[in-house]
């Protein structure tokens, strides 16, 4: 028996299989040829503005999980917006600037990239951005993500990169931008800087050290007893690799400093770790120390900075048994925020 005939179900024209791996890419061609964003556009224009901003996304590969699921979702957004009465224009970009698309134009020359001029590299790197960005575009619209694809923004357009300049500009000439000092990270095999979302950290154990700055200045004039010695300031770190750039030595404004006499020389550090010859920290501030280690070339010719040359010493001096070393050194979160 046909059990089939016995059962009472609508007709229907729907086919049993989706066959959406067929179907939709003859969809969304439906879409592109009748121009289907820009007829929602014009539709909804005189509805209230919602704007989107889309954080973009790099063009140096395919598209992945997580690319798609952010695409997916601000499309999903933007057309339950458009369904509640509101005019949403949508303008893609990509990133075209950066570490990942000079990384993998190196791989792509080889030894050749130690050939070419800088201008060769970076017609190289925006070649290679204008190709990922037409990839990734047939693959963002496979997706069925509605926008203006055929008009995005790219931080390699040249009006990009005018409007930045121009911008910049009008804060220097308000007077909104300052010079100062900023650490940038820089990968030496890549020979270029880094953004601070690119560095990975790993664990490491550093020895904490004490580090001796030698008084460049002749403190007599604020402590008689002082005039002619070798002093040098003792400071404790959990950092040892900031030593080269170290810019001053902080001290607190309420502790009292001791000279220390070690050998040939004096040490100041906290009164709380040694009680002798006390001396006030308003006698400090505008000292000049010399860095414990020599000053790196790019720091040679910086006429604010007094670099003085001076030996390295990264160990706490030697003393006599009879001479017990301090038990420890004020951290340097302890500290109030005082540079001399």
């Amino acid at each position: 028996m046909d059990y089939r005939a016995t059962l009472n179900l609508p007709q229907t024209s729907f086919k049993m299989k989706a066959s959406l791996s067929q179907k939709e890419p003859e969809l969304l061609k439906v879409w592109e040829q009748e121009g289907l964003y820009e007829k929602v556009q014009q539709a909804t224009a005189g509805r209230p503005l919602y704007l989107l901003h889309d954080g973009p996304p790099y063009a140096n590969g395919f598209i992945h999980l997580g690319t798609a699921f952010n695409k997916v979702l601000k499309d999903i957004i933007l057309k339950s917006k458009r369904m509640a009465g509101f005019h949403c224009p949508y303008i893609p970009g990509w990133d075209c600037h950066g570490l990942p698309i000079e990384h993998n134009v190196d791989r792509e020359l080889g030894d050749k990239k130690k050939e070419i001029s800088k201008l060769a590299f970076r017609g190289a790197c925006r070649r290679y951005a204008q190709k990922w960005i037409d990839k990734q575009r047939a693959d963002f619209k496979r997706l069925g993500v509605l926008g203006d694809w055929e008009n995005p923004y790219l931080t390699i357009d040249f009006k990009y990169e005018t409007a930045i300049a121009r911008e910049f500009n009008r804060f220097l000439a308000s007077g909104s931008v300052t010079r100062s000092k900023k650490p940038v990270y820089w990968c030496t095999s890549c020979v270029t800087a880094l953004a601070e979302a690119e560095v990975e950290y790993e664990d490491h154990t550093s020895f904490s050290i004490y580090v001796k700055f030698p008084v460049a200045d002749d403190l007599g004039d604020a402590v008689p007893a002082l005039a002619g010695q070798k002093v040098a300031a003792v400071i404790w770190t959990t950092t040892p690799w900031t030593l080269p750039a170290n810019l001053a030595v902080a001290l607190h404004p309420q502790f009292t400093y001791a000279a220390v006499k070690v050998g040939d020389e004096v040490l100041l550090m906290a009164e709380g770790l040694w009680s002798r010859r006390p001396a006030p920290p308003a006698a400090l501030p505008g000292t000049r120390f010399s860095p414990p280690l020599p000053p790196p070339p790019w720091r040679a010719e910086n006429a604010a900075i007094p670099f003085c040359p001076a030996s390295p010493s990264l160990c706490w001096p030697t003393m006599s048994r009879s001479t017990p070393a301090p038990a420890a050194c004020i951290p340097p979160r302890a500290m109030a925020a005082r540079t001399i």
